[in-house]
């Protein structure tokens, strides 16, 4: 029996997938190797949604030229969006590639590693307008068994100008629903007791007369004991409806990612993202309104095309008002292919964006601070993960806000749910104790 193994750099969508091509491959045969020198084939799940994540992967693909010429059989093959993105081309910058495979085509992969075995290079690229995988149980990885991810969809179609996302995972196309609640029933039956439902823009999921929040209700009254998350959603499309359903039930996680991207009208035209600045603090009103425990995370680009001082000051501004709990900041980079690419001039320099970024990133972190320093002296439900990075008499886990906690472990188990006091912070974690 041959054996593979995945490497996954990006996002969750992207180790969700992997989790998809785990069991393709399992079920045609393969297995599933421990570390890289014990397989016949290295699958490389990409993201393509900054260069850099693109430079991290090529740098990936010739350290392991190293271990190729130590195991003349070994294949190494790249997947996901920047196999889609630069197709065969990848295949002839990279001559140890032997294979590349877009997002929709994981089914053809048994059929490709034969022909790759057979001395070929193979490559399947092509995106699908029906292809979930929805039929496909995911082999779990890695991860803690208490929390997983399930896709509810696929694909974006909301052409954000930076974004190469359209163009490397294909137009919107939502899941049956039946399948997503399976899904997380069979996760919380095998012991999981949170699971992440996954979108581009899970707001927009529609499947016949089952919107987002239809879904989510039915997710979250599989068991009062199942927590449930969801990401990402659109600004544009993040109805009343669902804050509702959220308020309704209370294992629906208090926390909601809401990216901005920039806190000037202008940019945000620019950008595309359909919406101003005004949309969305009565977004973030709403939200406050109706669930007023909730946190708020975002993702901000610094240094867009023509991104002015003033334009950027009102991002500055728009932090200030929302105070996120935590944000997602990068400098902008040009993607080959969008509508920022082809029509819009990259022109704000390095050293500007790096030091406008710079700028963000200290605000963001003297908002995270003292919005948890807040937290001193409250109380928290928080699902066990696991032990501490810093010590094995510690352990931590997340309380509805998406909060990390870290504690003494006591009589704690991971996978339970514990009442933890926090008693001290920093900015990204409480620190607090059991409550017996």
């Amino acid at each position: 029996m041959e054996n593979i193994y995945i490497e996954t750099y990006g996002c969750q969508m992207n180790f969700a997938d992997s989790e998809v091509i785990a069991s393709i491959l399992q079920q045609a045969g393969y297995g599933m190797a421990a570390e890289a020198g014990e397989a016949d084939f290295i699958l490389i799940n990409t993201c393509a949604i900054r260069d850099n994540a693109e430079q991290r992967v090529r740098h990936r693909v010739r350290e392991l030229r190293a271990l190729q010429s130590r195991r003349p059989g070994l294949r190494v093959g790249v997947l996901g969006c920047m196999a889609e993105r630069l197709q065969s081309r990848l295949m002839a910058e990279e001559d140890n590639v032997s294979f590349v495979c877009g997002p929709d085509a994981y089914r053809r992969l048994p059929e490709m590693l034969q022909q790759v075995r057979r001395g070929q290079k193979a490559a399947e690229v092509e995106l699908s307008t029906t292809e979930t995988y929805d039929d496909i149980e995911p082999v779990r990885l890695a991860g803690n068994g208490i929390s997983a991810y399930i896709s509810i969809m696929r694909g974006c179609q909301n052409y954000c100008a930076y974004c190469v996302v359209p163009y490397t995972r294909g137009r919107e196309r939502s899941r049956d629903p039946e399948t997503i609640v399976r899904e997380a029933r069979t996760l919380f039956g095998q012991g999981y007791r949170e699971v992440t439902l996954l979108g581009q823009n899970v707001n927009s999921y529609a499947w016949e007369n089952v919107g987002f929040p239809e879904l989510m209700d039915m997710v979250a009254s599989i068991d009062p004991q199942l927590r449930v998350r969801f990401a990402t959603s659109h600004p544009k499309d993040l109805s009343d409806r669902l804050l509702e359903v959220m308020a309704r039930h209370s294992n629906i996680c208090r926390c909601i990612h809401l990216p901005v991207q920039s806190g000037s009208n202008r940019m945000l035209k620019l950008m595309n993202r359909k919406y101003t600045v005004e949309w969305y603090l009565d977004r973030v009103a709403a939200i406050r309104r109706y669930l007023p425990d909730c946190s708020i995370t975002t993702d901000v680009i610094a240094g867009f095309s023509g991104e002015t001082l003033e334009d950027h000051e009102d991002t500055l501004e728009l932090f200030r008002k929302v105070r996120y709990d935590y944000a997602y900041m990068f400098k902008y980079s040009l993607r080959e292919g969008t509508y920022a690419w082809k029509h819009l001039a990259d022109d704000i320099a390095e050293e500007e964006k790096t030091r406008r970024l710079n700028e963000i990133i200290a605000l963001q972190g003297e908002i995270a601070l003292e919005n948890n320093r807040r937290e001193v002296g409250r109380e928290y439900e928080v699902l066990v993960e696991g032990e501490s990075h810093r010590s094995k008499e510690q352990l931590f886990g997340r309380n509805s806000q998406n909060k990390v906690l870290v504690f003494d472990r006591g009589d704690a188990v991971p996978g339970t749910y514990r009442r933890v006091r926090v008693e001290s912070c920093t900015a990204a974690t409480l620190i607090g104790r059991l409550v017996q």
